[in-house]
């Protein structure tokens, strides 16, 4: 198996390897797994999984969160306004023993909890990730 990301994703994703992986592959190529990792909010050990066509579960979240840390796409939040989707996820995977007494914290804990339509908590697949 070739060590080169990119030519790994479409080995093990026959070919057809979704955009965002090829994003997420051709970030390791100029970066480490780590650091790329960092970035997209996920463990080195899921971006080789992602990569090599072997993450076990929904990889809903995942493709959510590089495609606003790689990508630069962005979802309009209803309470802080255009973020990057990737802290869209962060924010959602937030405890409310989190929130302290940030005011901001609640309003963001409520609003990913009550009907945002970028939710993922609550769907079906949120028991998969």
């Amino acid at each position: 198996m070739t060590s080169d990301p990119v030519a790994r994703a479409h080995a093990c994703w026959n070919g057809s390897a979704p955009d965002w992986v090829l994003a997420l592959a051709g970030a390791c190529e100029r970066e480490t797994h780590r650091d790329v990792a960092a970035r997209v909010g996920y463990s080195h050990t899921v971006v080789g999984q992602v990569i090599r066509n072997k993450y076990p579960k929904s990889l809903e979240r995942i493709e959510t969160a590089v495609r606003g840390a790689l990508m630069s796409e962005n979802v309009e939040c209803p309470v802080l306004g255009e973020i990057g989707k990737q802290v869209c996820v962060r924010q959602q995977a937030r405890k409310d023993s989190a929130l302290g007494a940030n005011p901001d914290h609640v309003k963001l804990f409520r609003a990913c909890r009550d009907g945002c339509p970028h939710s993922f908590i609550g769907r079906k697949s949120d028991a998969d990730t």
